[in-house]
């Protein structure tokens, strides 16, 4: 090929040289090789076309995002520049003109940030294949994509200087060594975020659409996105607040999408009896409350020693455990606490099947409106501090009585 190269420049000094100068010749043969390289776009954007063509009809999705056409038009827009690239010093050398080397290290840079927007382009169609299957959406890989994007940005900055001031790049990496610790303190931000990333990823701490809550940044919300220098989150009040990766790591956080999954959502709330109320039971009360079915039978025996209380608690106990929305599955109890200047405290503990937020909070309201309304038929009552209401009650009773 070289050797067809060479006895066409000769036909051309031969046939033009004593009908046109050395420069309109020179012009001849860079419009020739601008047209050849013309052709050679149209003729690799055509065959890349065919290509893309047939990967749009084989059965994978996998390759029609990865190459995709903004992949083809990135890599036909390559071509061009390396015919100029290879052609150029076949019919010119470099001391015919001063121009002539310049063309030649602007082919060069012209190349290099063709392959380099090829590489960005085949990264962001891995990251937007992984964000757009079910698997692997979940996982929090922007600030890898990123931080690669980065390198290879960076590494073409670098061969572009190498370029341009004719040393071998080999030669500034040591230079930029010497500096290394500048750099750190400059990408600082970037450097701690990609190292957050991965520790974020391996260790499945995150992952886009999970519910985080952050008390020291008063975060609560869903993770929108994890990229190399923030995590942002939409808070349920629909603000949006950004935190750096590593504030993950270094800092501690609560996520509650293992509950969502798990089948089961807390409930731990404490309901305040007031003390005086709580007593023996007499027959008639363990008769009534055998006969309405909400407590065992045998409890008729023991009318001396059975305390309201205790039968509350068996009852809700027992309400727990047969409540189609309570996950049985789960830790469940009804339990008293230390008492306290408001009462003692009798807690509720169960799981609610349904963790959807609306869901939950309807099926708690509803078992504890129930849980409300039975306290008083045990003959125990609610501890709850005087109102207004109360003292207006009281003072009418002090003036009826006089």
């Amino acid at each position: 090929m070289d050797h067809t190269l060479a006895n066409i420049k000769a036909f051309l000094l031969t046939n033009l040289g004593d009908t046109f100068p050395d420069s309109v010749i020179s012009i001849i043969m860079l419009a020739g090789i601008a047209i050849v390289a013309f052709i050679a776009y149209f003729l690799c954007k055509g065959i890349l076309h065919i290509v893309g063509i047939a990967i749009d009809r084989t059965p994978t999705k996998w390759d029609d995002d990865l190459l995709d056409d903004r992949f083809m038009r990135s890599v036909s827009m390559l071509a061009p520049a390396l015919i100029v690239n290879w052609l150029l010093p076949a019919f010119f050398v470099a001391s015919e003109s001063g121009y002539l080397g310049w063309i030649k290290v602007m082919t060069s840079f012209y190349i290099l940030w063709a392959a380099v927007r090829i590489i960005v382009i085949f990264i962001d169609n891995v990251y937007t294949a992984m964000s757009g299957r079910q698997r692997t959406r979940p996982y929090a890989v922007k600030g890898i994509f990123q931080m690669l994007k980065l390198i290879v940005i960076s590494l073409g900055v670098i061969v572009a200087i190498s370029i341009l001031i004719g040393k071998e790049p080999v030669a500034i990496l040591t230079a930029l060594g010497a500096s290394a610790a500048i750099l750190m303190l400059v990408f600082k931000d970037t450097i701690l975020g990609l190292v957050a990333s991965v520790q974020l990823t391996a260790n499945k701490m995150v992952h886009r659409g999970d519910w985080i809550v952050t008390d020291r940044h008063n975060i609560n919300g869903e993770v929108l996105d994890v990229s190399l220098t923030t995590v942002k989150v939409r808070n349920w009040d629909n603000s949006v607040s950004t935190i750096p990766p590593y504030a993950l790591i270094t800092e501690s956080f609560r996520n509650y999408a293992p509950m969502q999954v798990s089948g089961g959502r807390r409930v731990e709330r404490s309901i305040y009896i007031d003390m005086e109320t709580v007593r023996f039971c007499t027959d008639d009360e363990l008769q009534r409350l055998a006969s309405l079915g909400w407590i065992p039978s045998d409890n008729h025996a023991k009318s001396a020693r059975t305390v309201n209380l205790t039968l509350l608690r068996q009852y809700l106990d027992h309400f727990l455990a047969t409540h189609s929305e309570v996950n049985q599955s789960m830790t469940y109890m009804v339990r008293q606490l230390d008492p306290t200047q408001s009462g003692l405290p009798l807690q509720m503990y169960f799981f609610i099947r349904q963790t959807a937020w609306k869901e939950f909070e309807t099926i708690q309201a509803d078992i504890f409106d129930h849980i409300y309304a039975i306290i008083n038929e045990f003959g125990v009552r609610i501890f709850q501090t005087p109102s207004g209401h109360d003292m207006r009650l009281l003072s009418t009773s002090d003036h009826s009585k006089k």
